[in-house]
Parts: structure tokens; C-alpha cells; sequence
């Protein structure tokens, strides 16, 4: 399907002569076609986020959208807004199918082509063409969707099981190694993107385990889950965090798999070292506070060092037990003097009534520590 939307955004760049891309209707980019300029149009900044991170920025899409183009049946033009990155201006087609937008078609156009071209006729009719495809993309992935939904959230009508229907949709597809990847939070609980490359199934799902009211679900092969994380957000900047289930060899085995992939986007979001995207295998002690209720009271012991007047001192002990109590490596770690991380040590283990000789002391404090931070 992907090669048949490539094609159709190959004949618009020829038809018209102009840069183009296909984006569905969340700005996800679908296909964009390679075009040879004598000058920087091909360079325009909101086309290179969109072909290299696969979306555009919130801005952007206001931008856009303030011109009609949800409901437009013609193309429309629209003009640039530097404070928002558009450089250069565009004729937008909109991707129509049955009444309902799909995507966009956007050239990369300054007023060089007139709205009566017929050339543009030409173009629309491709457009109609990549909103039957579009169309029909969506009620196949809509119905994956709800059979993951079902199987993961365990709620199912009468009828056959959900694994055995996802299954018998995702086919070949559905013999594993399969992952599941957790983006979190996800604002909207009923907005699915346009299905990226690397994704079997989407669907929203509650995402208390993540931290967040909803999270995105999404089905996917061990080796495209990570470029898939990137399509859809995660990143190392300030938005959603993931996490990536351990791999599973049938369809049935997923439920299991799910709790994982949102206890992994948890420790993402609750440790920088995890980046925006963390593993069930890789965020080790993080695995057992998964299976703590969310808002866990802080120990009465260790509430004292959580007063916002003691953050440094917080940060001190969390850091000295993560290098495992050796003093050369917590103070390097800390760019402080030793003996002044033995005086903060100290104000702990007196504010606490710790001894941070004892291991269960530490353990409990250590804990304590991750957990409020969880």
C-alpha cells in the first residue's frame, strides 16, 4: 500500500513540476516525492521536519487549518507565516474520499500555478484516488484497531476470542516475535493517527500504569518498533515518552505484554538515563515498582528528605545509592567536594533516622526515593 502512495505522489511532482508530499489528516507524513530545484523551495523548513521527523508542529497545522482546509473540496492556497516556519507557500489539495478528508496533498508553490490550470484537475483526480486508498487503509486498520482494543482491555462481545480474530486479520503478520509499544500520555483517548510504517494495529487505551489518563498502544515487529516510536512522537524532546513490551510469540500472549510496555514508558518518564523510549528488559529495579498502586504515600521515614527545602539533599542521597555508597564516585557524580558529601550524608541520615551503613536502610531509602519520583 505504501508503494501505490508513492506512486501517486511521483505523478503529482511530474504533473506539476513542483515539490510534493502526502500527509494524512493528523500532518503525519505518508509519501513525498524527490524533486530537483535551481533554488531552496525543496529546502523549505516545514517540509524537511515533516519528511524527517514524519509530522509537523502543532503551529504549522493551526496555521494551516485556519485556512479551510478540513472542509475544502478544491485546492486552496496558502500563503507563508514565517513565525511559524512557513517559509514558502503552498497550494494544499485536500485527500477526499466519501465525503470525509483523509489528507493533504502540499506543494511547495509561491504563485507560479494558477488555481484554473487544468493541470490542477488532473491533480485533484489523484488526489481522489489516494483518498479511496486512504479510506480503505482506515477501515482495515480501524478494525485491527478495535480487535487489539478488545483483546487488550479483555473486553470482548460474544463470539469468537479477540486473539483469535486479530489473528486471523493481521495474517502472516501475526506469527511472531511481536512487540508492544506504549506512548504515553496520549491526549486525545479517540484520535488514532494515520497507521505509520512499522505499525500492525493502534488503538488508545487507559494509562494510569504510564502515569497518564490514556496511552496509544501500538502492534509492531521487534525491529521496527523503535523508528516506529519515533513516527509517533517519541523523541528526546518534551513530548510523549515509550516503552517496548518484551517480544511475544503469539497474538494470545499480548495482554501480558501490555502492563510491561506502559511500566516501561513510566520509568521514561521517570528517569532521564531511559531517554524518551525504555525497555522492559532494560529499566531493571523500575520492573518491580510497576507492580506498586499508583500515589503511593511516601514511608514516613523518608518524608522528611521530600520537603521542598531539602531537594538538594533528595537528589544527594538518590545519587549516592545509585553509585552504590562509594563516596570518590557520588561526589565526581555531584561535582561537590567528598567531605561535603559526607556532611550531606549526614543531614540524611538525621533528617531520616537512617543509617546508611545498614543495607536495609539504604534499600528502604532507596526505594523510597524511586518512588516518589515514579
Amino acid at each position: 500500500m505504501r508503494t501505490a502512495y508513492q506512486q501517486l505522489i511521483d505523478e503529482v511532482c511530474a504533473l506539476l513540476d513542483a515539490p510534493a508530499t502526502l500527509e494524512g489528516r493528523d500532518f503525519r507524513l505518508i509519501a513525498f516525492g524527490a524533486h530537483d530545484s535551481d533554488d531552496d523551495l525543496a529546502l523549505d523548513p516545514v517540509r524537511t521536519r515533516s519528511i524527517l521527523g514524519r509530522g509537523s508542529t502543532a503551529a504549522v497545522r493551526a496555521w494551516f487549518e485556519g485556512f479551510g482546509i478540513t472542509t475544502a473540496h478544491a485546492p486552496v492556497r496558502i500563503p507563508p507565516e514565517p513565525s511559524a516556519g512557513v517559509r514558502t507557500g503552498r497550494l494544499c489539495l485536500p485527500v477526499r474520499h466519501g465525503g470525509v478528508v483523509y489528507g493533504y496533498i502540499w506543494l511547495l508553490d509561491d504563485g507560479a500555478l494558477r488555481l484554473d490550470d487544468p493541470r490542477l484537475d488532473e491533480a485533484m483526480a489523484i488526489a481522489r484516488r489516494a483518498g479511496a486508498l486512504l479510506a480503505e487503509d482506515a477501515r482495515g486498520g480501524a478494525r485491527v484497531g478495535n480487535l487489539l482494543h478488545a483483546l487488550l482491555s479483555g473486553h470482548a462481545d460474544e463470539g469468537p476470542a479477540p486473539a483469535e480474530e486479530l489473528a486471523d486479520a493481521l495474517g502472516p503478520a501475526a506469527e511472531g516475535p511481536l512487540v508492544l509499544l506504549a506512548v504515553a500520555p496520549w491526549e486525545a483517548a479517540h484520535e488514532l493517527p494515520a497507521t505509520p510504517p512499522g505499525a500492525l494495529a493502534l488503538t488508545t487505551l487507559p494509562g494510569q500504569r504510564a502515569g497518564a489518563a490514556w496511552a496509544l498502544a501500538a502492534l509492531a515487529r521487534p525491529p521496527a518498533a523503535r523508528a516506529l516510536a519515533g513516527r509517533l512522537g517519541v523523541n528526546t524532546g518534551r513530548g510523549p515518552r515509550g516503552g517496548l513490551s518484551a517480544a511475544r510469540h503469539a497474538v494470545a500472549e499480548l495482554p501480558a505484554a501490555w502492563p510491561e510496555a506502559l511500566g516501561a514508558a513510566r520509568a521514561a518518564g521517570a528517569s532521564d538515563r531511559f531517554g524518551a523510549l525504555a525497555e522492559w528488559a532494560g529499566i531493571g529495579p523500575y520492573r518491580l515498582l510497576t507492580a506498586l498502586p499508583p500515589r503511593l504515600p511516601p514511608d514516613p521515614a523518608v518524608l522528611p528528605l521530600l520537603r521542598p527545602e531539602h531537594r538538594e539533599l533528595a537528589h544527594t542521597a538518590e545519587t549516592f545509592l545509585d553509585h552504590a555508597g562509594q563516596a570518590t564516585r557520588t561526589a565526581e557524580a555531584l561535582g561537590i567536594h567528598r567531605q561535603t558529601l559526607y556532611y550531606r550524608v549526614s543531614r540524611i541520615e538525621q533528617l531520616t533516622g537512617l543509617d546508611l551503613d545498614e543495607g536495609e536502610d539504604r534499600l528502604l531509602l532507596h526505594l523510597a526515593l524511586k518512588t516518589a519520583g515514579w
